[in-house]
């Protein structure tokens, strides 16, 4: 299995010079596990993996499984600028996300609709299929994906990904507190090879004025992998007022506590 991290900003892309050795696009994270292709989030990072995937592809067509933990723009916005979406008609993507709001499909066409967007998703070429999951199990070319609800306004769905007998989890969007939602997390990364996990805030920053907000820190991030038992943990989603010096301290603080954590920075790669 192999993950690629394409867009760990959370919130807004940050483009600012202090902020570019971690990365200013939004989450996208790209995992293949033999000849298939799975992708978590399409923040502003789903534009360059699009690109990478068309170079790779020389001509041939695509495929991929889609997977949308929200709607909220910064998991969304890179969708009108995924360039495979448009140009070969043979190429199929797959949309898997809740109906808890007005349904997927409309959703995702909705936000590239007249005033939002000037092309609508009737210009895309490929093949699109939408998918509406819940908590459960899905079954895809001998592989499972297993989704559970989140802490956040509006809901987030987190994804345990296992195939070629590795376990990756993909957890953002979550705000610690709620007994439910605490254990959900900790039955989603439960034994898992890699935890991608929410640490937006720093502890004091979420302590004094961000309760409520929907998201977690890196303290709590140590409580999640050492609870379930997780074997190594990837801090994503950064703030966007968190500098690429704030995510280096966090990740040594961090490693005072447990010593396989690292931060999510765009371009990096790992193989399990």
């Amino acid at each position: 299995m192999l993950v690629r991290f394409w867009g760990v900003r959370g919130s807004t892309p940050t483009p600012q010079a202090e902020n570019l050795r971690y990365g200013g696009n939004t989450s996208c994270v790209e995992v293949r596990s033999g000849n298939q292709i799975y992708i978590f989030d399409c923040g502003t990072g789903f534009r360059n993996l699009g690109k990478s995937m068309e170079q790779q592809a020389n001509g041939k067509a695509l495929s991929a499984h889609i997977f949308l933990s929200h709607f909220h723009w910064d998991h969304i916005q890179g969708i009108p600028f995924f360039a495979p979406l448009y140009e070969n008609a043979k190429n199929e993507f797959v949309f898997h996300s809740s109906s808890r709001t007005r349904g997927l499909q409309r959703t995702l066409e909705e936000q590239m609709s007249d005033p939002f967007f000037p092309v609508n998703m009737n210009e895309m070429a490929a093949k699109r299929l939408y998918v509406d999951i819940d908590e459960g199990r899905t079954e895809l070319n001998g592989s499972v994906v297993r989704s559970m609800w989140l802490n956040h306004p509006q809901g987030c769905l987190g994804f345990r990904l296992e195939a070629e007998g590795q376990v990756l989890v993909y957890a953002t969007d979550n705000e610690p507190g709620d007994a439910l939602f605490d254990q959900n997390v900790r039955k989603l990364a439960e034994g898992a090879d890699l935890l991608i996990y929410d640490a937006q805030y720093l502890p004091e920053e979420y302590e004094a004025r961000k309760r409520g907000w929907g998201h977690s820190h890196w303290r709590e991030a140590i409580n999640v992998v050492t609870q379930s038992g997780a074997k190594e943990l990837v801090l994503f989603h950064h703030d966007p007022d968190h500098t690429d010096e704030c995510i280096d301290s966090v990740v040594t603080k961090a490693r005072d506590y447990y010593p396989r954590v690292r931060a999510a920075a765009e371009g990096m790669e790992i193989r399990l």
